[in-house]
């Protein structure tokens, strides 16, 4: 489950590609020409269901102080504390070449991560205070195919990224996917995939996708995007839109030096995050706010070189309380007005 940050680009587009099928949204397209194109109004849909997919994506995002457990070689260690954990993303999202039948385009991201905490040294066994900061950096490009299979629309897509940080380029990834349209109508899109990870250090390669949105008469949408997502939503105030549910996300970031030697390590753990979401269109910008409870599973620190189940460290975080604020440029939709 490591592996649902990095395939979120390549997800964005496959999902957002049932708009081209249907011919009703709660989202306005600007440019009427753009209906004749399903690249083009694929990103529009996109860009209304995910920020990755928006032009310009800019967040902000701090979570309350939180113990956790952790053991090293199958020996626990004391009790640690985090007392400072906050983090801010920019993505940058460019399509250069639009054709009626496929997409080729860019991503750019980066994140800073900075935590501070009271914690025993997996390496030394010493008791330390830490106060860090991570720079996470990646690229991606990324190319859709849109067709037909057994007289169903079908999504290809594939997705080359590279990442690293401030100090090192890291590693070069893939992702391939393919989805195909089940059903497409003014209340009910559904779709079934499969996507393919090829990173020597996932710890599942190969994931199914699986897609559903439901429109109730009573203006609750039922917004299924799995396994990333599951929210309902609803849109009010002619401009804005709330919506209750669960999403995963990643954390991740490269570390240097820290058992005296070379050795590259990187530390990754899956986030549950489970909430509110509050957005607001005004013009072409969007601003969101996030709040919740946060659960992780576990985080795992391994070298480079291996796999996520390879790990060295793991730690055991306890729930914590998260809000997230952020900022979008999105000239393709608007949110809250019908079409």
């Amino acid at each position: 489950m490591e592996m649902i940050k990095k395939a979120a680009l390549i997800l964005c587009i496959v999902f957002s590609s049932v708009k081209g099928f249907s011919q009703t949204t709660d989202t306005i397209v600007k440019n009427k020409k753009d209906s004749i194109n399903v690249p083009k109004r694929a990103l529009a849909y996109a860009a209304d269901k995910f920020a990755i997919v928006r032009p310009l994506n800019i967040e902000f995002t701090h979570s309350s102080p939180y113990n956790f457990t952790s053991e090293r070689a199958n020996t626990s260690l004391p009790e640690g504390r985090v007392n400072d954990f906050s983090q801010v993303k920019i993505s940058a999202n460019f399509n250069f070449i639009k054709r009626k039948t496929w997409l080729l385009g860019t991503t750019l991201s980066y994140r800073y991560t900075s935590a501070e905490a009271d914690m025993t040294d997996p390496f030394t066994e010493e008791r330390k205070t830490i106060d860090n900061q991570f720079h996470y950096l990646s690229s991606s490009v990324n190319f859709s195919y849109f067709s037909t299979l057994f007289k169903k629309r079908t999504i290809y897509s594939s997705s080359i990224i590279v990442d690293g940080s401030d100090q090192h380029f890291e590693r070069v990834k893939g992702l391939f996917t393919g989805v195909m349209v089940l059903k497409a109508n003014q209340k009910t899109k559904m779709t079934l995939g499969l996507l393919v990870n090829i990173d020597p250090s996932a710890q599942t390669p190969i994931i199914p996708i699986f897609t559903y949105e439901h429109k109730f008469n009573n203006g609750l949408i039922a917004d299924i995007t799995l396994p990333k997502s599951i929210y309902l939503r609803k849109y009010v105030f002619n401009a804005g839109r709330v919506s209750l549910g669960t999403e995963l996300d990643r954390t991740s970031f490269y570390l240097y030096n820290i058992d005296g030697t070379s050795q590259r390590y990187e530390y990754r753990q899956l986030d549950i995050n489970s909430g509110l979401i509050y957005e607001h269109a005004i013009g072409d910008f969007v601003f969101t706010g996030k709040t919740g409870m946060k659960f992780t599973p576990s985080g795992k620190l391994f070298r480079k070189e291996d796999s996520f189940n390879d790990a060295v460290y793991e730690t055991k975080p306890e729930a914590s309380f998260y809000f997230n604020v952020g900022i979008s440029f999105n000239p393709f939709t608007v949110l809250g007005k019908k079409k």
